[in-house]
């Protein structure tokens, strides 16, 4: 036998982005090219023709991204464990290929950004830290550093570069702010406090003007402040004339609540909720776009200072600092806090949330639309339909989503507040999406709208934790955390209760159902597998290992059983009598939590807590591809129907599309809802016209998951744990979202 080399997983896609860095969100010069991170990559979208490219090399959760002036370098820094340094690279643009990497940061980077003529990249350290190191991009090489912790301040953790002059850069944060200037010839930083008298803030972003004149401050406060920079006329004199010097603290001039003509009394001011997280200056005059921790984003015009009368009465109150010198001009809401704000084009702004969401808003009418999406904590399961590739389901906290594969957006969104979604799977038919709650239901939408169909209430004590659908569609097994496995018989209103099974005494991890749905292996946490008959409701065999098992599953030829557990081993095993075949190693250092087989079986493939996919030969029992990306635990791996990719999910929300390296070793599927295969054309357009005639005496048409379109947005929200039926709760569109378009082609 050849010796086989283990090779890279090719990344496809990725699904959403991380808003958790600051300015995490950047526009390429070019204006076609968004930069963001997500996981351990940083991704190049291109805007026009969709497709994306990734910067590799980080081994774990980017805190900071920036872009050099004419977009020829791209930077990045990560968090590192405790004691570790953090690593920084700088990548070519054109190329993607690494230029240079540098680590003089303990455990995190927390900003980075280069100099105005791109000879240096300046980055800042974390509260482990507190340093800030120059580098040198041409020499490559640290040309020096400074310890940006200021004994009357709390820690930085802002950093931005001015506009013109390339030794120059400020960094800011709580009740700080210093420009610092870099001196070539003695290796060393000079730096200039900015007093603030008796004034304290903490500032959250920054933004210099072309001129750098002025830089203005976003504050947790909720004001923003003007500094001016004390730069002399000459645009080629580097050092400042002075230290930098407050010019004021601005906020929006208060409005009326409600009915009221007049803001409330003694009210000066209208500070923004929850703090100013993200500025972007809009023009030369003042005008800015303002972004706030509650997710306001307002259009803002500066109005001209008035100068202070020298003899005022006494007053009683203490006189604020924050003047109501803020016009706002259009406002905005994207429902979380704002991180990133770029300007396409004049008249398009890009908002990015820390709720991983992206926005474009129109400058002329302050016109929301959401365009990104992506979950913001842990996927626990993840489905596709049956000989279907165009569309996968993911479960998490509160809700449920459907994607496309093609167009990487979201369809379909299906909220249970203050509940998480388990395990989710579509019906063999395609005409539900089933999904288990940790509150103890089971919940049946449609695959279109997200219209609840019914809820089968009470059906574990501690919550649902894995389910299972026969092909008949009528009898659908589930999995409890207090261990039981029950067996459902589905009328379409509601679940009948046939058996219950009580062998296992931990929660149950993965239900898989053989091929003709007479048996079920069912995993659990108190380290069995059981083989179920599930027509007399009867025990066939049963597997002990000292694991945890995290999931079990039929080989497509029902004679082996596959299993992984957080003994790092996958177990291969006789379906007949539970007798342990083989064990082999599926990772060296972590727990393998969960397994997929092709149709063939043939392949099959893995995801585990050291952050790596992997696909395997069956019979060999050897890895062939690696995939290295996920900046979190990979939670699920699904092998699509028709063989093509995989899809991996972590975590940390993130969703991953690699590429199958091998040849799909079945038949893609063509849509459910296309016509019998060796059927005329004639004959197909004849019966397409008599439906077409019969259309207003044919019954409302059953929604199919193969007749989503691509171009749909919806969501479908139930109240907190409400278990509805019958379609009591109706359907909203998001406010970006565009009518449902449903496909010519739905013929019944």
């Amino acid at each position: 036998m050849e010796e086989i080399v283990v090779q890279d997983l090719e990344l496809k896609s990725l699904i959403g982005f991380d808003g958790n860095p600051l300015n995490g969100l950047i526009l390429h010069p070019d204006g076609v090219h968004l930069i963001y991170p997500l996981g351990t990559n940083v991704t190049a979208y291109n805007w026009s023709t969709k497709a994306q490219r990734f910067f590799v090399g980080l081994t774990n959760i980017i805190s900071a991204v920036t872009v050099s002036n004419t977009g020829k370098y791209v930077a990045a820094g990560q968090v590192n464990y405790m004691g570790f340094r953090s690593p920084i690279i700088i990548w070519d643009f054109q190329t993607g290929e690494p230029v240079t990497k540098y680590d003089s940061h303990m455990v995190r980077v927390e900003s980075v950004s280069f100099s105005c003529c791109e000879q240096y990249l300046m980055s800042l350290g974390g509260i482990d830290d507190g340093t800030i190191v120059v580098y040198e991009i041409d020499k490559r090489q640290v040309l020096c550093g400074s310890s940006s912790v200021k004994s009357t301040a709390g820690i930085s953790t802002v950093l931005r570069a001015v506009n013109g002059r390339n030794r120059c850069f400020v960094v800011a944060g709580d009740n700080m702010l210093r420009l610092w200037t870099l001196n070539r010839e003695q290796r060393n930083l000079q730096g200039l406090d900015t007093s603030f008298a008796k004034i304290k803030r903490k500032i959250l972003c920054t933004a210099i003007d072309r001129r750098d004149e002025y830089a203005y401050c976003g504050t947790s406060t909720g004001d923003v402040l003007k500094v001016a920079l004390n730069f002399p006329a000459d645009a080629a004199a580097q050092i400042p004339a002075g230290s930098p010097t407050l010019v004021g603290c601005f906020a929006k001039y208060p409005t009326a609540a409600g009915n009221k003509k007049r803001p409330p009394a003694g009210v000066t001011v209208e500070l923004y909720s929850k703090g100013v997280t993200s500025l972007l200056l809009y023009g030369d005059d003042g005008t800015m776009i303002v972004g706030s921790g509650n997710g306001v984003v307002e259009l803002v015009r500066q109005k001209a200072q008035q100068q202070q009368p020298k003899h005022k009465t006494a007053e009683t109150r203490l006189a604020a600092p924050t003047r109501p010198l803020l016009v706002a001009v259009r406002s905005a809401d994207v429902e979380s806090t704002v991180t990133s704000v770029q300007l396409m084009g004049d008249h398009t702004a890009l908002v990015g949330t820390i709720r991983c969401e992206l926005f474009t808003v129109s400058v002329d009418t302050f016109a929301v639309t959401r365009m990104f999406t992506c979950h913001t904590s842990a996927v626990y399961d993840l489905a596709f339909p049956r000989g279907y590739s165009k569309v996968f389901a993911t479960a998490s906290k509160d809700d449920v989503r459907v994607w496309s594969v093609d167009t990487l957006q979201e369809l379909l969104r299906v909220t249970v507040r203050n509940c998480t979604c388990s395990g989710v799977l579509f019906s063999h038919d395609g005409t539900q999406i089933i999904s288990s709650w940790n509150d103890g239901r089971i919940r049946s939408f449609t695959p279109e709208t997200g219209r609840p169909l019914y809820t089968i209430h009470n059906c574990h004590n501690n919550g649902v934790s894995a389910i299972a659908m026969c092909v008949d569609g009528v009898k659908l097994v589930s999995g409890g955390g207090d261990g039981q496995v029950r067996v459902w018989q589905l009328n379409g209103t509601d679940g009948i209760l046939l058996a219950v099974l009580k062998e296992h005494k931990g929660a149950v991890t993965s239900i898989d159902l053989h091929r003709l749905g007479h048996e079920a292996i069912t995993s659990s946490a108190d380290g069995t597998c059981i083989v179920w008959d599930i027509v007399r409701y009867t025990r066939l065999s049963i597997m002990f290992s000292s694991t945890v098992f995290t999931s079990a599953m039929y080989h497509p030829n029902a004679t082996q059983l596959l299993t992984s557990g957080t003994n790092r081993y996958i177990g291969f095993w006789e379906a007949l009598d539970g007798s342990l075949i083989r064990e082999i190693e599926g990772s060296a250092v972590a727990a393998v939590n969960s397994l997929d087989m092709t149709p063939s079986g043939k392949y099959f493939v893995t995801g585990s807590s050291d952050q790596t996919v992997k696909v395997w030969l069956y019979n060999e029992g050897v890895p062939t591809h690696v995939g290295v990306g996920h900046a979190g635990v990979v939670t699920n791996v699904r092998v699509s129907p028709d063989g093509r990719y995989l899809v991996s999910t972590s975590v940390d929300g993130g969703i991953f599309l690699w590429r199958f390296p091998h040849d799909s070793d079945t038949k893609p599927s063509s849509s459910r809802c296309s016509t019998v295969s060796g059927v005329s054309a004639g004959e197909q357009q004849t019966v397409r016209s008599r439906q077409l005639s019969l259309k207003k005496s044919m019954p409302v048409r059953k929604e199919n998951i193969s007749d989503i379109s691509s171009a749909q947005k919806v969501m479908s929200v139930l109240p907190d744990g409400e278990a509805a039926a019958g379609g009591d709760v109706g359907v909203r569109n998001s406010t970006s979202s565009r009518n449902i378009c449903k496909s010519s082609s739905s013929a019944r």
